[in-house]
């Protein structure tokens, strides 16, 4: 099917003329709409410049091919904006969206996450959704009447809701949030401004969070054979990348190495976006949403893998899991990674006097003390956090 082709505006596309606007009132720009200003604010923001140095799965040293939470950014951005096309959504908003979507991860990848939410257990966790919601409504302090970014509320709900709702109708936390309830920093945040957690977010959110599932599938394939973790004849071995591996030896023979990679990663993308396409609309016409708030309402997500590129994800991710997240190459790095930021949180624990001067002010109990610690290490860079560990202690891991 061609998709290439924009088609008019769908009446349950989010409309910035129509948004509920920002916390704190502001003149109207002239020249951009309020979800495109949104975009531009963000790739402003220091927290968004940061990503240029943060791991995916690669730290920065391994080598200058691997992507970075910003590269990544970038690839999820491309393909929301073409899904977004493709169903009459709104542009803007997919593309804010994608742009958001990792601001609030921690150096060193999942490793460097899953460090700082033990250290911060007893003061409730760390979440890197959570995260990014407090970078853009408080952290980021730049502008002269604020703090954070003010962004419009389709923004913010679609940042904390893009994996669907944190809240059932009766008000419980939803299957993901069970265990250790929705992040309290969300929850304080939907006390000042409700984002209205038991719903689903608009369609470009949705769409932002599956372009998400289909960058990194694809780019995870071609890191991985990039590093040597696996071959292509490996990877075949999965039906959906198999069939595509075929498919591009039957018509493209002789073909070297690097292009047949490269074959494989362009024809997966466009596979990928055709077949949610398809399931979108197929979804879109059952439903016949006739605004965001049907869509809101929905009782289901209506941005979504067909059921047979459902199954190819999850065997691609099955494939993935032990062969390259669980490599033993990949999780000795991140083990020390772990210990780097375990070690930074503490001594600044310990020592809140060897903070900067901006980050160690107010601290008078100790779940304040424990959230600014976390705040200031989510926000280094791989390079920063090992410079500073290097600063304050006898040895560093290299990281190799």
């Amino acid at each position: 099917m061609a998709i290439s082709t924009p088609i008019a505006r769908a009446p349950f596309a989010a409309d910035p003329l129509a948004s509920r606007g920002r916390r704190f009132a502001e003149p109207e720009s002239r020249s951009r709409n309020d979800f495109r200003r949104d975009c531009d604010r963000i790739i402003h923001s220091a927290a968004f410049r940061r990503l240029a140095h943060k791991t995916q799965v690669f730290v920065y040293h391994e080598g200058d091919h691997y992507r970075t939470r910003l590269t990544h950014t970038l690839e999820v951005v491309q393909i929301a904006r073409s899904l977004a096309r493709a169903l009459g959504l709104d542009e803007d908003l997919a593309e804010c969206l994608a742009l958001a979507h990792d601001l609030g991860h921690s150096p060193f990848g999942h490793a460097g996450e899953r460090a700082l939410d033990a250290c911060v257990h007893d003061y409730g966790g760390f979440d890197h959704n959570a995260q990014a919601l407090r970078l853009v409504t408080d952290l980021e302090r730049r502008y002269a009447h604020f703090d954070g970014l003010n962004l419009t509320w389709e923004t913010l709900e679609g940042l904390v809701k893009h994996n669907g709702p944190l809240l059932t109708r009766d008000g419980r936390p939803t299957a993901r949030y069970a265990a250790r309830g929705v992040p309290a920093p969300i929850l304080a945040y939907d006390r000042v401004q409700p984002l209205e957690l038991a719903s689903f977010a608009s369609a470009e959110a949705q769409v932002a969070a599956i372009a998400d599932d289909v960058a990194y599938d694809a780019h995870d394939i071609d890191d991985g054979l990039r590093a040597d973790l696996f071959t292509l004849e490996d990877i075949a071995a999965v039906p959906l990348v198999g069939a595509i591996v075929v498919e591009i030896d039957r018509q493209a023979p002789r073909l070297d190495p690097a292009r047949r990679v490269h074959e494989l990663i362009r024809r997966l993308i466009t596979r990928m976006i055709e077949e949610v396409t398809a399931e979108s609309l197929r979804r879109l016409a059952a439903l016949m949403p006739q605004s965001v708030a049907d869509i809101r309402a929905a009782s289901e997500q209506v941005i979504a893998f067909s059921p047979a590129m459902q199954a190819g994800d999850k065997a691609i991710k099955g494939f993935l899991y032990p062969r390259m997240y669980r490599h033993e190459r990949v999780m000795r790095v991140m083990d020390d990674a772990e210990q780097v930021v375990r070690d930074l949180y503490g001594h600044f624990a310990a020592n809140p006097a060897d903070l900067p001067a901006e980050w160690g002010e107010g601290l008078n109990d100790a779940a304040t003390r424990a959230r600014r610690i976390a705040d200031y290490i989510a926000g280094m860079t791989d390079r920063y956090a090992l410079i500073e560990h290097a600063r304050l202690f006898p040895a560093t891991p290299e990281l190799r």
